[in-house]
């Protein structure tokens, strides 16, 4: 998009410019998170809550920023959409990183030890939460709308992994109340993880909105649960 009001462009840069940082911000915090439970290494913990601060920060001055941008400005069209999905991203990164944040708490909550399960599928389900994460902010980077499709095909498969793993985790507290704790823990890292695939998802939908100009929030055909 190309404009002649150079504090328009100089301030869409920084909404740009932040949004991505924080992106990679969060996404830093859900690995760490998530490496905390599978590792069962509770120094890595410390970090992902030291950038709770971090992420808040960055999604208050966000906020400011673009509710400035549409004060001042009042930007129209397309300019108008963009600086709203921003507001909405921002959100849904903010809540990516309260997300990591729970994740880390059970990691905690569960220290070192063992799992009542084997964790190669809450580590698949994490690595494609991720994956989704990183290609929803390159498709904003980029402004592609064509992304959003293949994100909603992953979100299923995080889905049906989260309802996989939900389902074995429960006859498992059954079968044996000693593990009722940590499977329990596990349970809430497992929705946790499924979250950040479904906000990922979120901001693909936004790229929509600003390139299309459609919402396509609650069109998907077979709508995430959770």
């Amino acid at each position: 998009m190309d404009h002649t009001y150079s504090q328009f462009d100089t301030d869409l840069h920084r909404l740009r410019s932040g949004s991505t940082a924080m992106a990679y911000l969060v996404e830093r915090q859900f690995l760490r998170a998530v490496d905390a439970v599978l590792t069962e290494d509770p120094g890595r913990i410390a970090p992902v809550l030291v950038d709770e601060t971090e992420v808040d920060r960055m999604h208050i001055q966000t906020d400011l920023l673009c509710n400035q941008m549409i004060a001042k400005l009042q930007p129209i069209a397309v300019d108008l959409r963009e600086i709203l999905a921003a507001l909405h991203m921002n959100n849904d990164l903010e809540r990516i990183g309260d997300e990591a944040k729970k994740i880390a708490l059970k990691a905690r909550h569960l220290g070192t030890r063992p799992l009542p399960i084997a964790t190669d599928r809450i580590a698949r389900m994490a690595a494609i939460s991720c994956e989704m994460l990183r290609l929803a902010v390159d498709a904003y980077i980029r402004q592609d709308s064509r992304v959003a499709v293949t994100l909603i095909e992953r979100d299923r498969e995080v889905d049906a992994l989260r309802n996989e793993l939900t389902d074995e985790l429960t006859v498992v507290m059954g079968a044996s109340p000693a593990v009722v704790s940590p499977a329990l823990a596990l349970i809430f890292v497992v929705q946790s993880i499924e979250r950040v695939g479904d906000h990922a998802t979120n901001i693909s939908e936004y790229v929509v909105t600003v390139v299309e100009g459609t919402d396509t929030r609650h069109s998907r055909t077979s709508p995430a649960v959770g």
